[in-house]
């Protein structure tokens, strides 16, 4: 497998920007989630790995060497896109074989049925290798799309959403699969998802990208516990992080220059105990069996709350309401990186 490596990267298409000086290292055997909205440049910045794209400023570097102009065949790269892109008459057996039948590669037939048995059993579809591709359902036809990049074993595999036109039970089993398969394949991977729950259980890195730049970049956890941003400490977490004023709880030792507190739902007490407190009204109460959501009115906004399953709060209940350890932000939306409050 191999590092990437982005120095300063920039793509525009007229007069839209869509990557912007992007600076990233993926490192050699990493799961990189690059996680952003629409628009955020992350199938741009896979494209412009994969050479379907060229840089107008910077560099990528696949394994050490400069790839910023080669072509796509010569990058050792595979990508998945969301798409299944499979041939509907060929079996699972035929598609999976078709990239090492390439003239380039030039394998013998015994060589591409042992990779195709050894990608089938990864997969967990042996015994679908002689289905015709339209005898799949979507969840197979998906794990076929990716055994297609698999069976290259190329330095990097790229992948563009491809769990995004699943149902939910799909998409969370596949997701478990496929931090197995690269686990066991010890591979470098880029996946591209706008789903925090994908980029939080499946990544070793997360690069949160905003308008073409990188965020913020580092363990899923750390970004969730110690973000840099307003936009990043939205970007994961469900329920998302609460954002209030900073005044919300009347007079408090927030630090200088403090304009927006962030509480994550689980950080907001609700009841007495905070250091800092005030009176608010719980509007909906979701009971999710393992944990009950409030969502509260404090002074106008809307936050929202986590407490026991067992929580007995009705709507219309007057509450009492503080935050445990919040995160600050300046009027920009900076991180002010300060901890403890007290009256």
């Amino acid at each position: 497998m191999a590092e990437i490596r982005l120095e300063g990267v920039s793509k525009r298409f007229g007069s839209v920007t869509a990557v912007q000086s992007l600076d990233l290292v993926a490192p050699d055997g990493a799961f990189v989630v690059l996680l952003g909205p629409t628009g955020a440049g992350k199938t741009t910045t896979l494209r412009l790995i994969a050479g379907l794209e060229r840089p107008d400023q910077g560099r990528v570097l696949i394994g050490g060497r400069d790839a910023t102009h080669a072509p796509p065949a010569a990058r050792d790269v595979a990508m998945v896109f969301q798409q299944y892109s499979l041939y509907p008459h060929m079996t699972v057996r035929e598609n999976l074989a078709f990239p090492l039948r390439a003239p380039v590669r030039a394998l013998p037939q015994a060589e591409i049925d042992r990779i195709v048995t050894e990608i089938a059993e990864l997969l967990r579809i042996p015994h679908k290798l002689d289905n015709k591709a339209t005898q799949l359902s979507g969840g197979e036809m998906q794990r076929v799309a990716i055994g297609r990049a698999l069976v290259r074993r190329p330095q990097v595999y790229l992948m563009d959403e491809p769990l995004s036109s699943l149902d939910a039970k799909l998409r969370a089993d596949l997701r478990i699969e496929l931090k197995r398969i690269q686990a066991e394949l010890g591979a470098t991977m880029l996946y591209v998802t706008h789903d925090q729950i994908e980029a939080m259980t499946m990544a070793t890195h997360v690069g949160v990208l905003d308008h073409g730049r990188l965020a913020q970049f580092g363990p899923p956890r750390e970004i969730y516990e110690d973000p840099d941003s307003v936009t990043v400490a939205a970007r994961l977490g469900q329920p998302r992080i609460n954002l209030a004023p900073a005044h919300l709880f009347g007079p408090a030792a927030w630090p200088e220059g403090c304009a927006t507190l962030g509480i994550r739902p689980e950080a907001l007490h609700v009841g007495p105990g905070a250091p800092v407190s005030t009176e608010g009204v719980v509007r909906r109460v979701e009971r999710l069996g393992d944990q009950t959501r409030l969502h509260l009115a404090v002074d106008g906004v809307e936050l929202v709350g986590l407490t026991d399953p067992h929580d007995r709060a009705r709507p219309g209940d007057a509450v009492t309401v503080g935050p445990i350890d919040p995160l600050f932000f300046d009027a920009e939306g900076r991180r002010i990186r300060a901890r403890g409050v007290s009256r």
